[in-house]
């Protein structure tokens, strides 16, 4: 299926791990130009040398996106070589595992730290990614949330982060003047991804066993989902044939989650 990507240009944060580097090969795969930004210059090189294997144009800046100075030098530099943004994939996030399960036991800091991680950094993407998508009339931004932004359960942190992030995305598609004008806001929430050198592969090699029940017991499918599973949806929601799909938040997760919506 030809999903009309060819040319257009992308920026995916957190594009060298997990579901930001399954997103990038999947967009380049469809003929789309690809930055990608890190704060590891290793993981850029690795995944730069796969990206470029596809023949797309490819950007790779080293950046702590939580630092607004370094935010700002991604963004000077796509539009520097690239003058203007197609496809904003806001992945960079977590905080899922931060803090302890006894809420009072947590500082404070932790809650606004998991809220500027996931929140103002896409908050700062997105308003500077608008004005160029309205120029050309066309535009896809994309937040990576979470089940825990679409259903109750979780770190409290992390779910208000998560759901504030969903909210955001609707309120945006809402927008009469931005949806007229070919801009779409959606968010793609995984449910548990077995990403390599993250908590889940952690506890299936510490756990085995409490992880062998927890899968039969509460993940139809039994199995962790794959980051190019969630990829793949990404690279769907971004394409011309997703054009009428505005404001929702897709879960991408075997039905792991037991909202209705």
């Amino acid at each position: 299926m030809d999903l009309g990507l060819a040319g257009k240009y992308a920026l995916i944060t957190g594009g060298t791990h997990g579901i930001g580097r399954a997103t990038a090969l999947a967009l380049a795969g469809e003929g789309c130009h690809v930055a990608i930004c890190s704060r590891t210059l290793e993981r850029i090189d690795t995944t730069l040398g796969l990206l470029q294997e596809t023949g797309v144009e490819t950007l790779g800046i080293q950046a702590d996106v939580m630092e607004k100075a370094d935010l700002d030098a991604v963004c000077r530099e796509i539009i520097r070589k690239w003058a203007t943004i197609h496809i904003l994939i806001n992945n960079v996030g977590g905080g899922g595992r931060w803090g302890s399960e006894v809420v009072e036991e947590t500082d404070e800091r932790v809650w606004m730290e998991v809220y500027e991680k996931n929140v103002l950094t896409a908050i700062r993407l997105t308003r500077w990614a608008i004005p160029y998508m309205r120029a050309q009339q066309w535009g896809r931004v994309i937040n990576i949330t979470s089940i825990f932004g679409r259903e109750g359960g979780g770190r409290p942190w992390f779910s208000m982060a998560k759901t504030a992030q969903t909210a955001m995305m609707k309120s945006l598609a809402m927008k009469h003047y931005l949806s007229s004008e070919n801009i779409t806001f959606n968010s793609i929430a995984p449910g548990a991804i077995m990403i390599p050198n993250t908590g889940w592969e952690k506890e299936a090699q510490e756990k085995p066993d409490v992880i062998e029940k927890l899968l039969k017991q509460e993940f139809p499918l039994e199995r962790f989902g794959t980051p190019e599973e969630v990829a793949n949806v990404i690279a769907f929601v971004c394409s011309e044939k997703a054009s009428l799909l505005n404001g929702v938040s897709i879960a991408v997760d075997g039905s792991q989650s037991k909202s209705m919506i």
